[in-house]
């Protein structure tokens, strides 16, 4: 098979993710729809922090004068969350078991879409609120203690969080190490929790520590981590031969072979997350040439209010 079967390939995987394809029906059998499974850990997990973050976000709004920003981060909860159930909890999950390219699918929303949602949203905030007085007021003593914030800083200080990303994807995707998730729900359920977490560290600098890092600062931070993704699904796409064992007898039963289900997932790891990686660095971009415009503008007001003060003189 060559790269260019593959990109075509590439175009029916999109609509899998909002449709189920009627070859699919036909080599399982039965509608995907059944393939929500609904794991007990997860289930609870979503409950608990959908809960808290609504009895949260309604003690908040009582007492802010700022609801407007409320409602934004409300919803960009609300649309993480949504993501996370179908990162987690839908077809995707089964379907990543058996395809490559759909687990890596799974692997984008949540690093792409679910973290720098969650990150907007500000759930530990909400959390914090959701709580009782008195074990609101110890959280915040805690939060506030020097070696809690000495931690915190130095995981999400920028280059951390930029090289605890980094390490998170490229560890996991060991061949050994990534087969054993699919043995494994407890492995498997590591590498989700890493991926996430890892995300959420990373995109944070980004929605909260811009001002010190600078626009220009991040746009190298997302530059070179498209750099090293796209190396990634790069070798993922031209690798002479499947890296991964569990895929060799499940890719075959929806007609692929393990060698074209990698190439795949490396195209969406490659081309789709990259793409999104660029939109926010071009944003980025925009947004240091408009301040350094800015930045123009004010010094030569201010050389020009020097001369007519000279002037005056």
């Amino acid at each position: 098979m060559t790269l260019k079967r593959s990109q075509v390939a590439a175009v029916a995987a999109v609509a899998l993710l909002s449709a189920t394809p009627s070859w699919a029906l036909e080599t399982t059998g039965r509608s995907l729809a059944n393939d929500w499974t609904w794991p007990p850990f997860i289930v609870i997990s979503l409950v608990l922090t959908a809960t808290l973050y609504g009895i949260g976000v309604t003690r908040m709004r009582r007492r802010t004068a700022h609801r407007r920003s409320l409602l934004w981060r409300i919803l960009w909860f609300v649309l993480g969350w949504i993501s996370l159930v179908i990162a987690l909890d839908s077809p995707l999950h089964e379907l990543g078991e058996q395809l490559f390219w759909v687990h890596m699918t799974q692997h984008e929303i949540l690093m792409l879409i679910s973290a720098p949602l969650l990150v907007l949203g500000q759930p530990l905030v909400a959390f914090l609120w959701a709580l009782a007085p008195s074990w609101r007021d110890r959280a915040a003593t805690l939060a506030r203690e020097k070696a809690v914030r000495t931690l915190w800083a130095s995981f999400s200080a920028p280059v951390s969080a930029w090289l605890l990303s980094a390490l998170a994807l490229w560890t996991w995707h060991i061949p050994w190490l990534f087969d054993q998730t699919l043995r494994s729900n407890w492995i498997h359920a590591a590498q989700h929790t890493t991926f996430l977490v890892t995300a959420i560290i990373f995109w944070w600098p980004l929605a909260n520590r811009i001002s010190t890092i600078g626009y220009g600062g991040g746009l190298a931070y997302v530059f070179t981590t498209i750099l090293h993704t796209s190396v990634l699904g790069a070798l993922l796409t031209f690798a002479p031969r499947p890296w991964y064992s569990s895929y060799i007898t499940t890719a075959p039963a929806w007609g692929l072979t393990a060698l074209e289900d990698q190439q795949l997932g490396g195209l969406i790891m490659w081309i789709p997350a990259g793409t999104l990686l660029l939109i926010v660095a071009l944003f980025l971009l925009v947004k240091w040439m408009n301040e350094s415009q800015t930045r123009w503008q004010y010094t030569r007001m201010a050389e020009l209010g020097r001369l007519s003060e000279r002037g005056l003189k």
